[in-house]
């Protein structure tokens, strides 16, 4: 039915519950390998090294594909590339399952990482296209709650599906979602929204409601207080980077994303590890293993939601403040772990507590490029950030398997908290993007009227 011309749709948010829903599948085919670890580790014979190597060419193969992916959705559009990604995380998810050695399940492994990889820069494309700035923060918060909310219901799902049939129909089971997905998105989403009959112009309009200028010269939309927060998180003017060279040449670009990098290891880390962690050192049953490693994963609904919030309207869309908040307060988490007690109750609110602290910024990090890139080039930036962040996914289990078969949980905690301090140094050196009349402590212009901050961007 087409939509009313006057009356203002709200049609973008049936546009992020489709998000939600694809990320959410694509979410539980990369973390259901970790219930099965327990089990299939004693069939293969698999060390703790072969384990974060699964994990380290998921991501390998994950983040060779980033990059091209921003590429191709800036010149092709989103809709195709999507569902394309889709139907084959889909077939990939069930190769795991037919896997007959350890060298198919590590194939199976990186196929899946390549086919999923460029799900992840769509939606980013999808969410700059939907919905205003003063919005973006909330969606990037519910896309990446997604991604979380699967390892929350995904480890009692995969103990009920393992203890009834194996581990092999767990695979069969988690590959059927993503086909369906597959033809929601192409049956409901749109490359733009003036494109779906089922929006109205004035939703169109409300959504491309920016300042009356060029893309390239238009300033990042922000709110137009001042806030106390300005001068700590370094607040500063910048016209947008409108070309490929200066989204490579940008250090803000690099330092989000090298901050990115950081956090995302720490995330898979505890999404490949946690389970084992808590069959092997914990002693606990299947059935209670599943139920409590599902304990950080809500913890991460809660922290996503909540950080975009705050980023859009606490701190009034500075993206900065929650992700600096929870590098620092991840650290402590790390530490706390270190001495997690053996109660199942007790250890299940400390993980959830530390889903929440570890979650609060880790959406704005792909809500950062939205702000300091324009339209065309959001993409190419995001895939950077996100290219980094997929390296150190790969790199953190990997090193956590190394660091078991060599010492113990303690340095592993010890080294996921030196991760997190490492993102809070680097988000130091970072810019917070802003409009230029607003900012009460912002760079004085240059000659030319181009001001240091714009030359550091």
């Amino acid at each position: 039915m087409e939509a009313s011309k006057t009356r203002r749709t709200g049609y973008r948010w049936v546009v992020l519950a489709m998000i939600f829903v694809t990320y959410t599948i694509a979410g539980a085919d990369r973390a259901n390998l970790g219930v099965v670890i327990p089990t299939i580790r004693s069939e293969y014979h698999l060390s703790n090294t072969d384990v974060g190597a699964m994990a380290f060419l998921f991501y390998i193969g994950y983040a060779i594909v980033q990059i091209p992916s921003g590429y191709l959705f800036g010149k092709l559009g989103v809709k195709g590339l999507m569902v394309g990604s889709m139907v084959l995380t889909s077939l990939s998810t069930m190769f795991m399952g037919l896997a007959g050695n350890v060298f198919q399940l590590k194939a199976a492994r990186a196929v899946l990482g390549i086919a999923e990889g460029p799900i992840n820069i769509g939606i980013v494309s999808t969410i700059n296209r939907w919905f205003p700035p003063q919005e973006r923060g909330l969606a990037a918060g519910v896309f990446m709650a997604s991604i979380k909310f699967s390892p929350a219901f995904v480890p009692p799902l995969c103990a009920l599906i393992l203890l009834r049939f194996g581990w092999r129909d767990v695979f069969y089971f988690f590959a059927i979602p993503g086909l369906i997905s597959a033809a929601l998105w192409f049956w409901l989403v749109r490359d733009e929204p003036r494109q779906s009959r089922a929006v109205s112009q004035s939703e169109v309009d409300y959504i491309q409601s920016v300042p009356a200028a060029s893309e390239s010269q238009r300033t990042v939309a922000v709110a137009d207080k001042p806030m106390w927060i300005d001068g700590i998180i370094r607040t500063r003017r910048v016209s947008l980077l409108a070309t490929d060279r200066s989204v490579w040449k940008s250090w803000n670009v690099w330092g989000c994303a090298f901050g990115y990098f950081f956090l995302v290891g720490i995330t898979y880390a505890i999404m490949t590890w946690v389970p084992t962690y808590l069959v092997s050192v914990k002693h606990f049953s299947v059935m209670k293993m599943g139920a409590v490693a599902s304990a950080p994963w809500v913890g991460a609904i809660v922290g996503n939601v909540l950080g975009g919030i705050l980023s859009d309207r606490v701190f009034a869309r500075r993206r900065k403040p929650v992700m600096m908040i929870t590098s620092l307060a991840t650290v402590g988490m790390m530490y706390a772990l270190l001495f997690a007690p053996n109660d199942p109750y007790l250890l299940a609110a400390l993980f959830f507590a530390a889903g929440v602290l570890l979650n609060l910024g880790y959406s704005t990090f792909l809500v950062y490029p939205m702000g300091i890139a324009t339209r065309e080039k959001v993409p190419l930036a995001a895939s950077i950030v996100n290219t980094m962040g997929s390296l150190g996914g790969a790199l953190a289990p990997l090193m956590v398997g190394m660091i078991l078969d060599t010492s113990g949980w303690q340095t592993v905690f010890a080294f996921l908290a030196a991760c997190s301090a490492a993102t809070f140094l680097i988000l130091l050196s970072i810019i917070e993007p802003r409009s230029p009349a607003t900012v009460s402590n912002a760079a004085p212009a240059t000659a030319g009227g181009e001001t240091l901050a714009q030359k550091r961007a």
